[in-house]
């Protein structure tokens, strides 16, 4: 199966299928997307979505976002969510270089699970809902809260920490692309050091901190969160194949 789905104007989607779980299970492919915005599809490539026949949109992006940039087209079935996860806008924090790019990512990252409990929860919800997939969640770039939110989702049913950083760093293969189409949108706007970068280390700052904090990203889904093994049974059952361990 293919990971990366070639769209003209999308950079950065990605399947996050064929991971295989602590238990000896694997992440069902075509069940769970990740994605940069997806306000452009159009012509070819509003094709090449339909043909995956989604049935759930997360967008975790501002209002003010997707009013600039646009929203995924309305289709007949398709469900969409705008769940505004940031909180503290990133653009109104300083960065001089200090701290590295990686930790600078990762204090962000640790600032979403603080703000945007609410969101969060909802996003976790609906993902574990097997009449709710195929699920795609984006954001802009699709690396940061795609990014943690979909290292929370893979967390927690299972997929080792080596294969979600591994996930969280291939954005890297999209930086060039996502960052020349912006700069052809936005000619004079300023950009930062680290825009459009996703370094692995990144991630296991975040899991590593929130660990931390909570023993486990399944401690902060439970105890922040507050969801229960419903939730977490809900996402094991339908996007991991093969039968569900004995006790």
């Amino acid at each position: 199966m293919s990971r990366h789905i070639k769209f003209t104007n999308i950079h950065n989607f990605r399947d996050v299928g064929g991971y295989a779980t602590k238990d000896g299970r694997t992440v069902r492919w075509r069940r769970l997307y990740r994605a940069d915005s997806l306000g452009r599809l159009s012509g070819q490539d509003l094709d090449t979505f339909r043909a995956l026949r989604v049935k759930t949109v997360i967008d975790l992006r501002h209002a003010h976002e997707v009013a600039g940039s646009g929203r995924v087209p309305e289709e007949d079935g398709l469900a969409y969510h705008n769940l505004p996860v940031e909180g503290r806008r990133w653009n109104n924090v300083p960065y001089d270089g200090t701290p590295p790019v990686a930790r600078f990512l990762a204090d962000r990252y640790l600032e979403v699970t603080e703000d945007g409990v609410a969101h969060l929860r909802t996003a976790v919800t609906t993902i574990a809902q097997a009449d709710c997939a195929p699920v795609v969640v984006h954001c802009a770039a699709g690396k940061d809260r795609t990014g943690l939110l979909t290292a929370m989702i893979l967390s927690l049913v299972g997929v080792a920490e080596d294969d979600i950083v591994a996930d969280y760093a291939l954005t890297g293969l999209a930086t060039e692309r996502f960052i020349a189409d912006w700069r052809l949108r936005h000619p004079d706007a300023p950009m930062w050091d680290g825009f459009g970068l996703a370094p692995a280390e990144t991630m296991r700052l975040f899991l590593d901190d929130l660990a931390s904090r909570h023993g486990s990203v399944e401690g902060y889904v439970t105890d922040v969160l507050g969801l229960d093994a419903a939730v977490i049974g809900g996402l094991r059952e339908h996007l991991l194949t093969g039968p569900i361990p004995a006790e």
